[in-house]
């Protein structure tokens, strides 16, 4: 599994809806599940944090590809932004639909958290998770989260906040 930075040009392509551009651009084969209204979302949202501050671009949402050559895109992960002022990383992650219950979210986990916990400016991965989210839920649990709280957005609605130590987190990575 390796995971493949997505550019704002990219993002853009997808944005218009034109897989080819935003698949060659990103040099690998995206599906119409990156073209979603939610994913959709999703990248105006990255688009406008990357125009922002352009340095929080390794942070931002990468292509999960995996197979022989790493060409089959499984989904998405990456973080909502660099760490905060705390230490605090929050990561996000999707598996595309016909890819689920196949391992890939548990995969995809670790490789944020080894990424968090190799970055000595992280102290804190924070995961924020619908109540409804069984799949989710069921994937943190055993990497030593803990609820820390609730949260209610607009899009969303109510998420569930879990914590780890970015250190901690490393110690789950088999």
């Amino acid at each position: 599994m390796r995971f493949v930075e997505l550019s704002s040009a990219a993002m853009s392509a997808l944005l218009d809806g034109d897989l080819l551009t935003a698949s060659n651009t990103a040099g690998v084969a995206l599906t119409e599940y990156f073209v979603t209204d939610r994913a959709r979302w999703l990248w105006r949202l990255r688009i406008d944090q990357m125009a922002a501050d352009p340095g929080h671009a390794p942070w931002m949402v990468r292509q999960v590809a995996t197979g022989p050559d790493g060409v089959v895109v499984v989904g998405h992960a990456g973080f909502h932004g660099p760490p905060d002022e705390a230490g605090m990383v929050e990561i996000g992650y999707a598996v595309a639909p016909e890819f689920r219950r196949q391992g890939y979210g548990r995969a995809i986990l670790i490789e944020l958290l080894r990424r968090a916990a190799a970055e000595p400016a992280v102290k804190t991965v924070r995961a924020t998770i619908s109540p409804d989210n069984v799949a989710s839920l069921a994937t943190i649990a055993g990497f030593g989260f803990v609820k820390v709280g609730e949260h209610w957005d607009e899009e969303d609605g109510l998420g569930l906040i879990f914590e780890v130590p970015a250190k901690r987190s490393s110690a789950y990575s088999s």
